[in-house]
């Protein structure tokens, strides 16, 4: 089952018994659970038809009675097992699985792990096509998935304000989408773009002052920028961690490096190869032309001893912006 047939189903009525829901991002497995918690019965049966667990203070045997039961007044009930990754004996839910009660929509939430697939339990739900996977998505994808989530709800988002979220919002989806959606509250009904302004203005992430921007100083070995951005992340470490701009550089160089080995360099391999945008390319052009294979080298062994010494590793109290302020005057000179 994908995500959009299963709402669609739900939407048409065309229930399922069983829906086992597991994988390592949380974010789908939470919005299918609560689609059905919210939709599948009227506030009225719920009373009497709806039933909520949580994996950490129920066991198998509770909840198959209860998926065995019939509804009272209503063609449905649902049954929901929340964090079922610390339900205790889970293969025992075989016995239902087997022979499920249509009438129960049984919701089992398996998330941030992976399941056994080789147990028998797992074989028989995806034999029946019970089981929904939500992958976790790899960080160069994460400013696409914002793009499409954005353009769902009729806005636009610049590919620099796309990659500045992915930058300081990681890969949590729900993080992302709670982030987005405080910027819908308050951006007015006409403006249908997100740039950088508007996250600087509704999330707090400075425009001019973030790892995007000292990556594109250094890219055209831009000094005074590159330690102007430095000077302020040291002044505000809590929200500009050493840590995430030496791992964004350790990323921006590793690609650079990559460049070098292409022998292929149209705009569009450049972009596939090194999983960016196509609208950054050009920055990866450049900055090859400013450091050639061997320094590239260099800078990222530079980058293994800075974050090494920003954990604590021979470093005797030297700050973490001290350390950064060192690290790029190595790399641009």
């Amino acid at each position: 089952m994908t995500y959009n047939q299963i709402i669609k189903d739900l939407e048409n009525k065309n229930f399922k018994p069983i829906y086992f829901l597991h994988g390592e991002e949380p974010y789908y497995i939470d919005k299918i659970t609560n689609y059905i918690v919210n939709n599948v019965l009227s506030e009225s049966e719920k009373s009497f038809n709806q039933t909520i667990f949580y994996g950490r203070d129920t066991n198998v045997p509770t909840i198959i009675n209860a998926a065995k039961r019939f509804p009272m007044m209503s063609s449905n009930q649902v049954v929901v097992v929340k964090e079922a990754q610390y339900l205790d004996k889970l293969e025992d839910l075989i016995y239902y699985v087997e022979k499920p009660l249509k009438s129960t929509l049984l919701v089992i939430a398996y998330k941030h792990k992976k399941v056994d697939k080789r147990r028998k339990l797992f074989n028989t739900l995806k034999k029946k096509d019970f089981t929904y996977e939500s992958t976790k998505l790899y960080d160069n994808k994460i400013p696409g998935w914002i793009t499409n989530y954005l353009k769902e709800r009729n806005y636009d988002i610049t590919p620099k304000a796309s990659l500045l979220l992915t930058e300081y919002l990681g890969s949590d989806l729900s993080k992302i989408t709670g982030e987005l959606e405080k910027i819908f509250i308050t951006l007015s009904p006409d403006i249908r773009k997100i740039d950088l302004e508007t996250i600087e203005e509704n999330i707090g992430i400075s425009k001019d002052f973030n790892n995007f921007e000292l990556t594109n100083a250094l890219s055209v070995k831009d000094i005074l920028k590159a330690n102007r951005i430095v000077k302020y992340f040291a002044a505000n470490p809590k929200n500009n961690p050493t840590t995430l701009t030496i791992s964004s550089l350790q990323s921006f160089f590793s690609k650079i490096l990559a460049y070098h080995s292409l022998k292929n360099r149209s705009s569009a391999l450049i972009a596939s190869e090194l999983k960016i945008h196509p609208f950054f390319v050009n920055e990866y052009k450049i900055a090859s032309d400013k450091y050639g294979s061997q320094k590239i080298i260099e800078i990222i062994s530079l980058l293994r001893e800075y974050d090494l010494k920003t954990k604590g590793w021979g470093n005797v109290g030297i700050s973490p912006g001290i350390l950064l302020k060192e690290l790029i005057f190595k790399i641009l000179h």
